[in-house]
């Protein structure tokens, strides 16, 4: 494609909308070829040609050494060039670490996902040339690209302008690969063989010196040898081929591209785990196909396709952990999981004018997700190291089911779907570039959540048998150090979600070296239950977006910039799962005097209520049986969407003709927020207060009414309005945080400096060096949570509904710093090219830990556990900030620092005319280990320390290699 423009009587000129990649802008002689990347602008001078003036401008498709003087952003681009010099694991959270300030989120909930800006890991926005392709239920991923199909991925930390919106912590942007005139074809095969690959260090449950009242679940227990990290062994491979070209030249070019992806496992039981082994594969399938038809030079169409086909499927065999000796296969296997994705996207680009263009995208997606369990005839059978000695089969433990997913993860057949409408303006005004557009989407969710199919029991043990089990449920004591639990949890419904926005941006070029952008942007959201009905609708939500970019010396050597702007998040489609739609999630409690050979007890004796005079019976903390939920009581009518205001101020310098250096501090602050909280009571109380009888108010959670928990702005006031019991119209009230009893305001805060000083890749060799120092504080992650990981089931609840505010007690002591706070990180990539044939490159990252979290039963007066412990909201377990009879706000301790470094060679043989690659990666060279992520949860039942409490949950990712050979004509 080629473009002409005219340059206005000083000799500027601007085109814009341009695909990504290489072009070559000409005028008179003048010949310059620069490379557009996403997000950002290149600037391209003639003044060393001595013009004064330079009338008609050529651009045509076919920088480095200037900085993006128009941009006010915070962003990092990496090309497809720079990513595969890197050695980097084949993932867009791979490149996006490598953005100053992102740092991984907690990898035993939430996998490879990360954090960016001090906010949570579900805050984020992924987009795939141009749409949006992230998790529609949690928000936490996405949908990426083949790896080897990634043109460009841009990295956004902060102040990106009103066109974009529903995120308050970075956004993942890839642009895929284009056909050109030129045919290509090639192939990769990747291997990352297992025996190349390191083991994590052998875990042994800890023998800590417990203060005076406390006691292990199990003596028998401490200090033995938890598991086995040598044991566990992952390995597999990758093989991908792409071709591309012209259909018919300088007009219509395509591309497609397969990858697919097998990964392999085995892994080991812990000693308190089922004694089996499981052997397991994922197979993850991709296609990814683009055609760009250039109609002519001033009309362009783009068509792409994505699909997915994911399968997991596993074995398990027989495993005697003492011995270390696996057997043969026992029957039984893990849910079998099968994710079918699909994603269609159209584009529609118009020059209308030089000065005015048009730009219109839609695209629709469809996600598909089960999850089947294969049964294997009696019940679910959990912490079956707490069954009591006397009453085991066999002299062992008896664990029954060898499925632990199959009585609470059956998904038989979630479909989500979702569709996005972008329609865009752009007018070039003299100094001023005015941009306007919409921005729509749609999401709708059936049979999301789970279906238990079939009973489940859960052993428990006590050192204060004479304590009430639950005393704010109504459950007695158990008289007895061993009872059990019957556990009930379903949950599958249906919801959706409409996001509308539309903006307003102008950049406004002041004088030759100023530029302000001003915007604004409106968002609404609008949340539905299983029903249709509306529990959240937010009305207008208005963002501004201010920028100011100064090119201090006038030849881009030099720039001052900064931003302000305020970032809304809309609730996501998973809170309708338990919290707006019907769920079951129900305990009963029991002593018995035996247990069978598959785990299930039997003599069963009901435990009963705190008077004595009958069973407790089946209770549920938030009141989840089964019944309709009324949508328009689960949420306020004034509830106020999620939002972030961020304030950026840095500079960006060229040291001389090959270094460049700058700085940036940011301030980010969460001004609402949204979680659930389940206090009914404190409604009544509130009605009483105000002189109206509770009784005659249907307020859910009470007396025979279903839904006890509310969607609420956590530390602000709301107004509810529920419906008269009699029938005559509704009571409308106003809590306040003393009515719910909070006694702390919520908070978040993200505070960082970051500097960088870099050398732009010049064909022989490249390097950078980040460095941030950063704070994260408050007692609100956000809607995802990384100590205890709430949120991160992909299709099940906990995303924006936390335990965290769903009584006063648990925020009592929750301020501190939060647990994505990495006060120092170290960011060095680089590589060199020793000769044309030979590469070496690295990557090293070193930061310090994350903070570790302490939870108890309430109590921070000290003294008897067995008498001043207490857990007045009722969930039992570890939820309070306070352990072992001391406050306990997070971040006391932190895990310690980390450092890695991968190193990687390229050889790309002369008699291959440099199509053939051969690449050797070594991530974690030095083989470091440490602890990234520590057990917090201090006590199961009152007085009685969890034995897993303090033990490491995951190392840092042990000594692996992959090599891979490609072919590229």
């Amino acid at each position: 494609m080629s473009r002409s423009v005219i340059a206005d009587d000083k000799g500027r000129y601007t085109v814009s909308s341009l695909p990504v990649g290489p072009y070559t802008v000409e005028v008179g002689e003048g010949r310059r070829d620069v490379v557009v990347t996403v997000g950002g602008n290149s600037n391209v001078s003639f003044a060393d040609t001595g013009a004064t003036t330079l009338g008609t401008i050529n651009v045509t498709a076919s920088a480095a050494d200037s900085i993006d003087v128009r941009s006010v952003s915070t962003n990092t681009v990496m090309t497809a060039q720079e990513i595969q010099r890197l050695p980097l694991a084949r993932t867009a959270e791979s490149i996006a670490l490598l953005a100053p300030g992102a740092v991984a989120g907690n990898p035993v909930f939430f996998g490879s996902a990360v954090s960016l800006g001090g906010a949570s890991v579900a805050e984020n926005a992924y987009y795939i040339n141009g749409f949006f392709t992230g998790n529609p239920m949690t928000n936490v991923g996405g949908y990426t690209l083949p790896y080897g199909s990634i043109e460009q991925q841009e990295t956004y930390t902060g102040g990106y302008s009103a066109k974009y919106g529903r995120s308050d912590g970075g956004v993942l942007n890839q642009i895929g690969k284009s056909g050109s005139n030129d045919f290509h074809f090639g192939a990769q095969v990747t291997w990352t063989p297992r025996g190349l690959r390191a083991g994590t260090p052998d875990r042994h449950l800890p023998n800590d010196a417990l203060p005076e009242g406390y006691a292990y679940q199990d003596d028998t227990l401490v200090g033995r040898l938890f598991s086995r990290g040598d044991r566990n062994e992952s390995w597999g491979e990758t093989y991908s081929a792409y071709v591309s070209g012209p259909l018919l030249r300088d007009r219509l070019f395509g591309f497609v591209s397969l990858e697919q992806e097998r990964t392999e496992t085995k892994a080991y039981p812990t000693v308190l785990g089922v004694p089996q082994s499981l052997h397991d594969t994922t197979k993850n399938p991709k296609l990814y196909a683009k055609l760009n038809w250039n109609i002519n030079d001033s009309n362009l169409l783009e068509l792409t396709y994505m699909a997915q086909r994911k399968r997991y499927q596993g074995d398990y065999y027989a495993y005697d952990f003492a011995e270390d000796v696996e057997g043969e296969g026992n029957g039984s296997s893990p849910n079998e999981v099968k994710e079918n994705n699909e994603f269609s996207i159209i584009k529609y680009t118009g020059y209308l004018t030089d000065t005015l263009t048009l730009n219109a995208m839609y695209g629709h997606s469809r996600l598909r997700y089960s999850s089947v369990p294969t049964l294997t005839g009696f019940d679910h059978v959990s912490s079956a190291s707490l069954q009591d000695p006397a009453y085991w089969p066999a002299g062992t433990p008896a664990s029954g089911i060898t499925n632990p997913q199959a009585a609470s993860n059956g998904t038989p057949g979630a479909d989500d779907y979702g569709d996005g409408l972008r329609l865009e303006l752009e007018w070039v005004l003299g100094r001023h570039t005015l941009t306007g557009g919409i921005d729509n989407q749609k999401f709708e969710a059936k049979n999301e959540g789970v279906d238990m199919l079939i009973d489940r029991w859960i052993y428990h043990s006590t050192n204060a048998p004479d304590r009430a089990v639950n005393a704010a449920l109504d459950v007695g004591a158990p008289g007895s150090r061993y009872f059990v639990r019957k556990y009930i949890y379903s949950n599958s419904t249906s919801m959706s979600l409409e996001q509308k926005g539309w903006y307003l941006e102008d950049k406004w070029q002041v004088t030759d070296n100023l530029l302000l952008s001003l915007g604004i942007r409106n968002d609404q959201f609008t949340n539905k239950n299983n029903t249709g009905a509306a529990y959240v609708d937010t009305g207008d939500q208005w963002a501004p977006r201010l920028g100011f970019s100064w090119d201090v010396f006038g030849d881009a050597s030099f720039k001052l910039f900064g931003n302000a702007g305020r970032y809304y998040l809309a609730l996501p489609q998973a809170v309708a799962v338990r919290g707006a739609s019907s769920s079951t999630f129900t305990s009963e409690y029991f002593t018995y005097t035996g247990i069978d050979a598959n785990g299930v007890p039997t003599g069963l004796e009901p435990i009963l209520n705190l008077a004595g005079t009958a069973a407790a019976g089946p209770v549920s903390s938030n009141h989840e049986t089964g019944q309709p939920k009324d949508a328009g009581s689960f949420a306020p009518t004034d509830l106020k969407s999620s939002y972030q205001d961020e304030f950026i101020v840095g500079f960006q310098a060229r040291l001389n003709e090959n270094w460049s250096y700058g700085a940036k501090a940011t301030y980010r602050d969460l001004k609402s927020a949204m979680d659930d909280t389940c206090d009914s009571a404190a409604m009544a109380a509130k009605l009483e207060k105000m002189g109206i009888d509770a009784s005659t108010v249907a307020i859910p959670g009470s007396e025979g009414l279903d839904g006890g928990c509310f969607i609420v702005n956590v530390g602000d006031s709301n107004t509810f309005r529920f419906a008269n019991k009699d029938g005559n119209g509704y009571t409308s009230f106003r809590m306040t945080p003393q009515d719910w009893g909070w006694t702390v305001p919520m908070k978040r805060t993200y505070k960082a400096i970051d500097l960088f000083l870099e050398h732009p890749f010049n064909g022989k060799w490249e390097a950078r060096i980040d460095y941030t120092l950063s704070k994260s504080e408050g007692n609100m992650e956000g809607p995802a949570n990384s100590d205890s990981g709430q949120g991160s089931a992909s299709h099940d609840n906990g995303v924006s509904t936390s335990v965290n505010w769903d009584g006063p007690a648990f925020m009592f002591h929750s301020m501190g710093y939060l647990p994505n706070d990495r006060r120092h990180q170290i960011k060095a990539r680089g590589s060199y090219a020793i000769t044309p044939e030979w590469m070496v490159s690295a990557n090293v990252s070193m930061q310090s830990g994350m903070p570790i979290t302490c939870w108890g039963f309430l109590n921070d007066q000290g003294g008897d556990p067995a008498v001043n412990e207490t857990d007045p909201v009722g969930y039992g377990g570890s939820f309070y900030h306070t352990c072992f009879g001391k406050a306990s706000p997070p971040g006391q301790r932190y895990t310690p620092w980390t450092s890695r470094l991968d190193m990687g060679v390229r050889y790309r043989p002369a008699f291959a005319d440099g199509k053939l690659a051969v690449s050797l990666d070594v991530f974690n060279l030095f083989n470091q280990r440490k602890p990234t992520a520590i057990d917090g949860a201090s006590e199961e039942e009152i007085a009685t320390v969890s034995n897993t409490y303090n033990l490491p949950l995951r190392f840092a990712t042990p000594r692996y290699v992959t090599m891979s050979l490609a072919y590229d004509w």
